[in-house]
């Protein structure tokens, strides 16, 4: 006999759900707080497939470690971007170049970085240069972050994990929301949400954002400005079969900077004092980056059967990018003149990215197998230019940003080529239920193909890499009675690596092993959840310098090792009051090199990182439909550069959120609320590093304020 099971909220999701139940009693006029029941279900629509399992089974049957934002927690905090909305995720370290950078979510996943996201399943495809696609948080419903090794479901991917962003789902009821905002740093933003029917009997249903944001950036001069429209529709063709067309465009004519500072003047002694948090090594003149993305696709759902699905889920992207910009080339012993070169970079891409699946379930006695079976199929082609020129150096302490003239760039290096690559996997995963037992066991085998070809710094390349690899993966979870489930999990995965041995033997791929293990909670009424995790990550086949060549040769015997335990627990303590916290430790090392490094923590490892949310809402009195937040993130010391010469100082933050339904002051303004939230409230500085040469400072106090109106 199946076992029915429902859906149920994730732990940030309901520590912060409480909001809802504000809103809910506000728009059913009544005063008594709702709690989550048995009933309680998510509904995601037929096309949604969970990250961790490509199935629409429920996270908590997966023996690995999952966290997911929802919509809700991104509303309430203010939350603008991706890299914001990790920010109370454990294992989690974002913003990696500090907060005056905000064209690319940077972080890494359990010590490892990861440059590429997915979206609704696919990979949002990165030319490893400057052309990265970067979904806005007003267009997505959820975020997803499955942690570990995960190319048995997804391919090349780094040891640490992965983040999908879930879109927002076409529905049939009717939603049409208009907010405007202002805030810190001349902030001015206007957003639209709508869905509904479109036909009245349901079978044709769609879904439309739109999103345009101005504002001047952290660092002096800068701006960012950003427009993007997404429609979906979703057309029931029958009642098996689910056709779902997206689109996704957005353009970014300006885009803050992407330039660093060193150390000395910033947590390091400078005999000239410090910089503040808004320097800027740039020029005016000579800062650009403007990006358009488009990405059209489609998503077809059809039940066969009873028991058996088939998903198609296919997308084309057409990406540019044209940047100027420059980086840091010294500081003077002065310390406080910046040698600088300037550069441009102008890139086009175009990709597609298909995904075939095909689950069912099989009853075998008293066994219960949920299969997926699958073939995807990725292809980028990107043509890059690179132009590098001298440029007039700046003193940091008397800053003047308009030294260079567009029209003294001459170049004295400089690079036109194109990069293809091509990705084919097939793959098998059985989920099986026992009673209380689950088990999880997958395969893969994937193709790679990656070419070079064109000028490079003076020299025609044309290469080829091609690599095959098998991931595996197996887990096993086990119900006990009381709302406890510990787990266990071994998780393989690979990342392409291009280029040769002084032999001419071309590299294989990296290659990682994760073992996981520990224990899920959920109590019988649903208001406390919780997840303990151990997980040891080995990252083999590091490139590293070869003993027996030259400074430029490469060998493949380097190791990398992250062990850790993670935390994660959401909580109602009263039908008012609920709490999430977070606990990450971690250590990370360099196992194996031939450069020194052996022994050494990689940078942007933090060894220890927690954060706790606290959400109140008011349903009585005078206060009625108020919903307060506050939220405290710690996160500690890490590595200034490869060597471990130094440490970047750890910092604590605090954020604050406040939404008030104005309907509770007025009936005819029911529908309209208002929402401030800050950011680092106490303005702390803060900082991340590359090496001590290049370095960011962490984002400001950030005040945002906004009226939105629900017809």
């Amino acid at each position: 006999m199946r076992r029915q099971r429902a859906f149920t909220p994730s732990l940030l999701a309901l520590a912060v759900s409480s909001a809802l139940s504000g809103q809910a009693l506000a728009q059913s006029g009544t005063d008594d707080a709702p709690l989550l029941t048995e009933d309680t279900v998510v509904v995601q629509g037929k096309a949604y497939r969970h990250t961790a399992t490509k199935s629409a089974l429920a996270p908590e049957e997966t023996p690995q470690g999952i966290s997911v934002v929802d919509r809700e927690t991104l509303d309430q905090r203010g939350v603008d971007s991706v890299a914001e909305a990790l920010r109370y995720v454990p294992g989690v370290h974002t913003e990696l170049r500090g907060g005056a950078v905000s064209r690319l979510d940077l972080f890494n996943i359990r010590g490892f970085i990861n440059y590429q996201n997915f979206y609704d399943g696919l990979p949002l495809t990165y030319n490893d240069w400057n052309l990265q696609p970067q979904i806005d948080a007003f267009a997505i419903e959820q975020v997803e972050v499955f942690k570990g090794p995960t190319s048995v479901l997804y391919g090349a991917m780094p040891p640490g994990g992965m983040v999908n962003l879930i879109a927002r789902q076409p529905s049939s009821q009717p939603f049409n929301e208009l907010t405007l905002a202002g805030g810190s740093h001349d902030l001015r933003e206007g957003t639209f949400e709508s869905r509904g029917a479109l036909k009245d009997d349901g079978s044709l249903n769609y879904s439309l954002v739109a999103l345009g944001r101005k504002k001047d950036g952290q660092a002096e001069t800068s701006e960012e400005e950003r427009y993007l429209i997404a429609p979906s529709v979703d057309w029931h063709i029958s009642d098996r079969t689910l056709l779902n067309l997206n689109l996704y465009y957005q353009h970014d004519p300006s885009a803050g900077i992407f330039n660093t500072l060193p150390a000395a003047g910033l947590f390091k002694d400078n005999v000239n004092g410090r910089l503040p948090a808004d320097a800027y090594s740039g020029d005016a003149n000579w800062n650009t980056y403007d990006r358009e993305v488009l990405l059209v696709g489609y998503k077809l759902n059809h039940e066969l059967n009873d028991d058996w699905t088939l998903l198609q889920n296919l997308r084309f992207m057409d990406a540019t990018a044209y940047q100027e910009n420059s980086y840091g080339a010294g500081l003077d012993a002065d310390q406080r003149t910046l040698a600088r070169r300037a550069y441009l970079t102008d890139e086009a891409s175009r990709s597609w990215a298909i995904d075939n699946q095909l689950s069912g379930r099989i009853q075998t006695g008293s066994l219960e197998h949920n299969l997926l079976l699958g073939v995807d199929y990725t292809r980028l082609n990107s043509d890059i230019r690179y132009e590098d020129g001298a440029m007039p150096a700046i003193d940091l302490f008397a800053r003047n940003h308009r030294l260079f003239r567009p029209a003294d760039f001459s170049t004295d290096f400089s690079a036109d080529f194109r990069r293809s690559t091509r990705q084919t996997g097939f793959y098998l995963q059985d989920q099986i239920r026992l009673d209380r037992l689950v088990l999880i066991a997958g395969g893969r085998y994937d193709r790679y193909v990656g070419n070079e070809k064109g000028m490079q710094y003076g020299a025609q390349v044309d290469s080829t890499v091609e690599q095959n690899k098998f991931s595996f993966r197996a887990g096993a979870l086990y119900e006990l009675p009381g709302g406890f489930s510990p787990f266990v999990s071994y998780a393989e995965g690979f990342e392409p690596i291009t280029g040769h041995d002084r032999h001419g033997n071309t590299f294989k791929p990296t290659t990682s092993q994760q073992w996981e293990t520990g224990v899920k909670y959920q109590s019988a009424d649903r208001r406390h959840q919780g997840t303990l995790s151990a997980f040891h990550i080995t990252k083999e086949n590091d490139p590293t310098r070869d003993p027996n060549g030259s400074a430029y040769d490469k060998i493949q015997t380097g190791e990398v090792v992250a062990k850790g335990l993670e935390l994660e627990a959401g909580s109602y303590l009263t039908d008012n009051l609920s709490l999430a916290a977070s606990l990450t430790l971690m250590d990370m090392e360099v196992t194996r090199d031939n450069s020194g490094l052996a022994g050494k923590t990689p940078i942007w490892v933090p060894e220890r990182q927690a954060s706790l949310w606290a959400n109140y809402d008011i349903f009585d009195g005078a206060l009625a439909g108020t919903t307060l937040g506050a939220g405290v993130r710690y996160v500690g010391k890490t590595q200034m550069d490869a060597f471990n010469t130094d440490q970047v100082p750890a910092y604590t933050l605090v954020d604050l959120a406040l939404g008030y339904d104005l309907g509770r002051l007025n009936g005819d303004w029911d529908g309209a609320r208002v929402q401030l939230s800050a950011n680092n409230l106490f303005d702390k500085r803060y900082y991340s590093c590359f090496d001590e040469s290049n370095c960011w400072f962490g984002a400001e106090r950030e005040l945002k304020a906004s009226l939105s109106y629900r017809f």
